[in-house]
């Protein structure tokens, strides 16, 4: 008997399937103007990642939401707390700024 091949092959997964995407639930959302596309992921990551609704961190293994604009890159992603996302029109950005920064 063979042992059981744990990963897949190349070129097995498809990118898609019939219901959406493979890998989390993703949305497009009216945000500012401007189309984002929102994704709900599980944090298995194993990344600390801020959350630019509270300025806090979000530690591995937490699930949250990861919002992009829609022609945006790889560098445009925010992870959010799923709570911060849902109030994002509620809240600003807490910008860190030295003392000397300036504020435009």
């Amino acid at each position: 008997m063979s042992p059981r091949r744990n990963r897949p092959r190349p070129g097995a997964l498809p990118a898609e399937r019939p219901g959406g995407p493979l890998f989390g639930h993703e949305r497009t959302v009216d945000w500012r103007g401007e189309e984002w596309t929102v994704r709900q992921v599980s944090g298995s990551a194993g990344k600390y990642y801020r959350c630019p609704g509270c300025d806090q961190e979000i530690p591995p293994g937490t699930g949250h939401v990861v919002a992009w604009p829609e022609y945006g890159g790889v560098d445009d992603r925010r992870h959010w707390h799923g709570s911060c996302w849902n109030a994002r029109d509620r809240r600003s950005a807490k910008l860190q700024r030295s003392r000397n920064a300036p504020r435009h």
